[in-house]
């Protein structure tokens, strides 16, 4: 079996964390494996205020797009 190329997107905004789990596709494109959202912690104005919790959101919507996607 090949290997598939995996791709991921994460946008941390000021409300929400959102990661994007995605394998190349054989026409070209993306198929979309996995989609995570979490709130987001530790962020004010697009400033990060405390890292920590930030670093917790960011891992919290990762964990639920790998549930979704099966990674």
């Amino acid at each position: 079996m090949a290997e598939q190329t995996v791709l991921v997107a994460i946008d941390i905004g000021t409300t929400k964390v959102c990661v994007l789990i995605g394998e190349m596709a054989a026409r070209g494109g993306v198929d979309v494996i996995g989609i995570g959202q979490a709130a987001s912690d530790g962020l004010r104005k697009g400033v990060v205020i405390d890292i920590d919790r930030t670093v917790q959101s960011v891992a919290s919507a990762v964990e639920a797009a790998e549930r979704i996607s099966g990674l």
